[in-house]
């Protein structure tokens, strides 16, 4: 217990203060960065900041559910969609560094909060734990598609990794289906959309 627990102090650290690594080629990094004014650039980095603290809240839901979970399946779920989140954190870091922008200053409240909650998800069962994956991804997914949106056209590099984080997202939700997730009750949804608002404005500017 002693062993694990100092393993998974050890993750905590590494995912909000170490670089990312991915194992794939970064989306668009063959891609010529788009000539914006600071007003476009500030704004990217801006969305870019919240996706990369939405990467971090994502290990640590994973982490806590992943704690939690008896079913080998699930557990296996949860590893998988935490390494793909961990390529993401490196794609978002890389593209901030690219803005010229920086990462939220309030990542290890995020992580803190959201392993809270995994911690919490995982207490109610392996079914329920990989109904709180999938409604995690698939409001992830539809974040990710508000964000292309709002990106400038010309911005070519952001719009290949918000690509392929939203086509990772959704096969993570569809493993969690698979697997035999249940559906969330509709007020648990709200109030996971209800939090994803405060970490979406605050992490914009900070």
């Amino acid at each position: 217990m002693i062993d694990n627990a100092i393993l998974q102090f050890d993750r905590a650290l590494r995912t909000v203060f170490a670089p990312a690594r991915s194992l794939r080629p970064v989306p668009g990094d063959d891609m010529p960065d788009a000539v914006m004014d600071d007003t476009q650039r500030k704004h990217v980095a801006g969305l870019m900041r919240i996706n990369h603290c939405g990467e971090i809240c994502a290990q640590a839901l994973y982490q806590g559910q992943a704690i939690m979970s008896e079913d080998p399946a699930t557990r296996e779920a949860l590893e998988q969609a935490s390494r793909e989140e961990t390529e993401h954190l490196a794609w978002t870091e890389q593209r901030l560094g690219e803005l010229g922008s920086r990462k939220s200053l309030l990542n290890p409240l995020w992580y803190g909060g959201a392993l809270a909650i995994g911690l919490l998800a995982g207490r109610f069962g392996d079914r329920w734990n990989l109904g709180f994956l999938a409604e995690t991804e698939r409001q992830v997914e539809a974040h990710l598609k508000g964000h292309l949106d709002k990106l400038p056209e010309e911005d070519r590099k952001s719009r290949a990794i918000l690509d392929q984080m939203k086509v990772d997202e959704a096969g993570h939700a569809d493993t969690a289906v698979h697997l035999g997730a249940h559906e969330l009750p509709a007020p648990v949804k709200v109030a996971m959309k209800v939090a994803s608002k405060v970490m979406t404005r605050t992490a914009y500017y900070l």
